[in-house]
């Protein structure tokens, strides 16, 4: 409780940019939550889908393949079917064939890092918020002990300065996890990526090995 009263109080005592402050941290916890499912689900869906179609693909089933591609809206059920589409056409090269997938995976990287690069931007904006409350309670506390009583400036403007200072710090508390969840959400979107060029490489692979042993 005495925990709680505190930060109540310190965050009054800071003033109106506390506000802002808050909006800011809100909307980045909500992105930084929904992007974390979002990237986490897909991680296993991924998975899953390559365990159930790297045999169909091992033994040539293309067909069969493609449609357990087409029930699934993963981001690797959506680059496969782009090689799958074209591997089932007549003429099917491989060249042809890392064209289709490389343009599947440049239409789903886009969705991975969707929204993601906000929370930098909201980390950003807390700190600046931050330094503008401050800056601003600053002038407030120098104009307040402009006409004080000259032994009484010292204690009043110390004051006004650590109730400034309140801004500043609310800022950074905010921006901080932010920048830290920013960081994880990269490199999760980076693992996944790594993952769906990987799994296209062996994918081709596979198609080539397929073409070598029918020749």
């Amino acid at each position: 409780m005495d925990i709680y009263s505190t930060f109540v109080q310190f965050f009054q005592s800071g003033g109106m940019f506390m506000y802002p402050i808050v909006v800011v941290l809100a909307l980045g916890t909500a992105i930084a939550l929904e992007r974390y499912i979002y990237l986490t689900a897909a991680r296993a869906t991924n998975q899953r889908i390559w365990k159930q179609v790297m045999p169909l693909l091992m033994e040539g089933k293309y067909g069969q393949a493609i449609a357990l591609t087409e029930k699934s809206k993963s981001a690797l059920s959506r680059i496969l079917r782009y090689g799958l589409d074209r591997t089932d056409s007549k003429a099917a090269h491989r060249d042809d064939v890392e064209v289709a997938m490389e343009e599947g995976l440049m239409e789903t990287v886009p969705r991975l890092e969707k929204r993601t690069h906000y929370l930098a931007t909201f980390a950003n904006i807390a700190t600046l918020l931050g330094l503008l409350g401050t800056i601003m309670g600053l002038i407030q506390a120098f104009t307040a002990v402009a006409n004080a009583n000259p032994a009484e400036k010292a204690d009043m403007l110390s004051a006004s300065i650590s109730v400034a200072m309140n801004t500043t710090a609310f800022g950074l508390m905010a921006a901080i996890p932010l920048l830290l969840i920013y960081t994880v959400l990269q490199t999760k979107t980076t693992e996944l990526v790594d993952s769906l060029e990987m799994a296209s490489v062996k994918f081709l692979n596979i198609l080539t090995e397929r073409s070598g042993n029918a020749t």
